[in-house]
């Protein structure tokens, strides 16, 4: 039976690239593979086909002679028949070797190294004005002994001899085989015989280092500094992985942070919540005076503009928001206590006049047992 073109087969132009060339051939190869087509002898001629197309126009050797002079230059050259066996373990290399790590030259494949993560506590006063801190940390690094080789200076890495130094050995299961990386090597081809003495030929260490995070002004709980190729080393030349130092700020015994802006509480007397007075603020940029206006209730709210924090990603200022407590006096003379006596009969004598707040509130508590009353009958 006469073969059929090589192009025809795959379905490809004769001018294809190598890319859809490839993308075609393992369209067919899943299709026809005799693991999805049990007993389909049309569908195991088919694979074959395909793989012996694809085989011959993959090389550009033999594309050149196969379209210079055909099947028969193929032939020639001691290529394939028609009644030859497909080697199912190049297949499997073809297909799923990107996915699994397997195939021919994935032995020595470059791994990037991992991610750390590192705690750092700071104070309020740091985050808002930005620090630099030293940390120490601990993390695997090339072992300088042996420049991360794992082997003893002075010898070299030997040939695996289970797999010939190909990274992958063959599995046969039934009529066909599956390649799989080397279990002596882990698909590296090769191996240790002389382990390097300072890393016991794992080709990194564990080591100790300081470094210094330049932390920037307006960081919050919760943001993250990359510290770019600081984490531990890759394997085979690969990059190191990054540090990510998260931030956590301390609480504060003054101030409570609220994204840009900060709140605290002061405390006054209440002879200056009634007649007003001055009172002393901190601010990160330093001492103010507030004015508290007279009559001025606890829990009164004053705003200071721009006396929050700066944000870390850009934006205005925040502000400063001012709670206000008044201090019950403690620990009175006789005479005091005569004093707020006859200056407590004094308001009560004004009524509404003095404390519209509180007989505002006595009389809702008088209507309320009305009205209690009155559902109650």
């Amino acid at each position: 039976m006469a073969k059929r073109d090589y192009y025809e087969v795959l379905g490809v132009s004769r001018d294809c690239n190598d890319a859809d060339l490839k993308k075609s051939y393992r369209r067919l190869a899943m299709k026809y593979h005799p693991d999805r087509n049990e007993n389909d002898a049309e569908a195991e001629v088919k694979f074959k086909e395909a793989k012996e197309a694809y085989d011959v126009l993959s090389d550009s050797q033999k594309r050149q002679i196969y379209d210079q002079y055909g099947h028969a230059g193929i032939e020639q050259q001691g290529g394939f028949s028609s009644q030859g066996g497909a080697d199912f373990g190049d297949i499997f290399g073809d297909i799923f070797g990107d996915i699994f790590g397997g195939g021919r030259g994935g032995q020595n494949r470059a791994y990037r190294g991992a991610d750390l993560q590192y705690n750092l506590e700071l104070s309020l006063e740091e985050a808002v004005f930005g620090t630099e801190s030293k940390i120490d940390i601990s993390s695997k690094q090339t072992c300088e002994v042996c420049s991360g080789t794992g082997t003893e200076p002075g010898t070299s890495l030997e040939t695996c001899p289970t797999c010939c130094g190909v990274g992958q050995v063959r599995i046969q299961q039934g009529f066909f085989s599956i390649q799989q990386p080397c279990p002596k090597c882990r698909g590296k081809g090769k191996i240790i015989t002389h382990p390097c003495k300072a890393c016991h030929g794992v080709g990194t260490i564990d080591k100790p280092r300081t470094l210094s995070v330049k932390v920037p002004a307006g960081v919050d709980t919760g943001d993250r500094i990359r510290l770019s190729n600081e984490g531990e080393a890759g394997e085979n030349g690969g990059p190191a992985g990054d540090l990510y130092v998260q931030v956590h700020v301390k609480e504060h015994p003054i101030f409570k942070r609220d994204g840009e802006h900060l709140h605290c509480e002061i405390l006054i007397g209440f002879v200056d919540a009634a007649l007003g007075g001055e009172v002393e603020i901190p601010t990160f940029d330093g001492r103010i005076n507030l004015k508290i206006p007279a009559e001025t209730q606890t829990g009164k709210q004053f705003r200071l503009k721009g006396k929050g924090v700066k944000p870390v990603r850009g934006g205005a200022q925040g502000d400063m928001f001012v709670h206000v407590l008044t201090e019950t006096p403690v620990n009175l003379t006789k005479q005091q206590k005569e004093l707020l006596q006859q200056l407590n009969e004094s308001l009560k004598s004004g009524g509404k006049k003095h404390s519209p707040k509180s007989q505002g509130f006595v009389d809702g508590v008088k209507n309320f047992f009305e009205d209690l009353k009155f559902w109650a009958d």
